[in-house]
């Protein structure tokens, strides 16, 4: 589904990004780790189209968007949840939703969003800003999710989170990539969590791919120790 084939980005004269190339395929999770500062979330603002890169290539579905803007990539069926959430806090959980959809009607939310996370339908008339952080989490996945889209983008969503909604998070994550019509990638540091539900890992230092492989040779490739490194 995604290809993301040599790609490079600087800012200024620093090489931020250096000639990063992996896949995500429809159907399983794709893991990106690496700890603060390695070029994660300059990834994940090229891929949005937040950020041109300087070389390489980003193509989805087999058709080239490395010059697309973001509304395009997202109407191509691109879903980014970033880090922090960013919910609308004054809006109700019922505006929050309805701001996924073209049409603004709350009517057209996927029933599927209320299955995976229920307890969004017994607060649609609360504020976004007077739920807890992992409530806030379940509405900024479910407000992505109300596009259908092909491509999920996580960035770190278990950060703030407590123990039990973490649990409801992986168990919806899982259910989506089973499900077997989307593409997943979680951006984590969570080392847990990421092994849990990847079936490819891609563990990134100082701007470049070191190791990626199979979620399950996690343990024996030492992701844990690398990451630690």
């Amino acid at each position: 589904m995604l290809q993301i084939e040599s790609v490079h980005q600087y800012y200024g004269g620093s090489h931020i990004l250096r000639d990063v190339s992996f896949t995500v395929p429809t159907g399983q999770v794709t893991t990106l780790l690496g700890r603060n500062g390695v070029g994660k979330t300059t990834l994940l603002r090229c891929l949005t189209g937040v950020l041109p890169i300087r070389s390489g290539a980003i193509r989805f579905d087999g058709q080239d968007i490395t010059k697309l803007k973001p509304w395009e990539r997202a109407r191509r069926g691109i879903a980014c949840v970033p880090q922090g959430r960013e919910i609308f806090p004054r809006l109700t959980v019922a505006e929050n939703l309805a701001m996924g959809l073209a049409n603004g009607a709350l009517k057209q939310v996927p029933e599927r969003v209320f299955e995976l996370f229920p307890v969004l339908k017994s607060m649609l008339h609360r504020r976004g800003g007077d739920l807890s952080g992992g409530q806030q989490q379940q509405l900024a996945i479910g407000r992505a999710l109300t596009m259908k889209p092909r491509l999920l983008i996580l960035d770190e969503p278990t950060e703030g989170i407590q123990p039990s909604i973490i649990k409801d998070i992986e168990r919806a994550i899982r259910l989506l990539a089973e499900e077997g019509e989307m593409a997943i990638l979680l951006v984590e540091q969570f080392y847990d969590f990421a092994e849990s539900l990847a079936d490819h890992y891609v563990l990134m230092s100082r701007g470049e791919v070191v190791k990626q492989g199979p979620g399950a040779r996690m343990v024996e490739d030492d992701v844990r120790g690398l990451l630690a490194v």
